[in-house]
């Protein structure tokens, strides 16, 4: 799901990029120093989850945990995906360093849906466990599809989202354990 450089328009990117850090500053101020543990941890966690692959359907992906990351950290897990994806572009080049605002509000708008999703009342909470997860990786799929189809690509890069059906039914099964985890040791990670 990374987007490397000179993939996408410049224009386009820049853009993203203007807007990402408009979104860093609006999700970022006022933050708790409780908070900083709790996000670097996060932000570990997904940087660690992006090097672990394996295959799916002729190619080779990972979980993101973008949906845990919104569950615990709320609109805070924006800034998190985006440091996590900006040190893992100058690290591994898992994406590229100009596309890091367009690869961040792809996989942060996962991570903020999934939140959206959890805050939902009135439905159980393994349902809003498992939907977070599987939407956490399903928006930014998307979101990465329309763009590639919009700078020209074909619709052939729709096929993209039957392959990330599969991981992201395994990344809602995850975040639902981890969920019913935190809740069986009654961590106060948990909102």
């Amino acid at each position: 799901m990374h987007i490397a450089d000179g993939i996408i328009s410049t224009e386009v990117v820049l853009a993203a990029d203007v807007i990402s850090i408009g979104a860093l500053y609006a999700f970022g101020k006022k933050t708790d120093a409780d908070d900083i543990p709790k996000m670097g941890m996060m932000a570990a966690a997904l940087f660690v989850a992006s090097l672990i692959h394996f295959p799916v359907a002729g190619t080779s992906v990972h979980l993101g945990l973008f949906g845990l990351a919104g569950i615990l950290l709320g609109l805070r897990s924006f800034p998190v995906v985006f440091v996590a994806l900006l040190f893992q572009s100058l690290i591994f080049q898992h994406g590229g360093i100009l596309s890091t605002g367009l690869n961040a509000l792809n996989m942060g708008a996962g991570a903020i849906a999934a939140y959206l999703l959890w805050r939902v009342s009135g439905i159980p909470e393994y349902v809003r466990a498992f939907t977070a997860g599987f939407f956490g990786i399903m928006v930014p799929a998307l979101f990465m599809a329309v763009e590639f189809n919009m700078s020209g690509y074909g619709r052939g890069i729709f096929y993209l989202l039957y392959v990330y059906v599969i991981v992201a039914a395994i990344e809602g099964l995850l975040t639902l354990t981890i969920v019913k985890f935190f809740r069986r040791v009654e961590s106060p990670i948990l909102p």
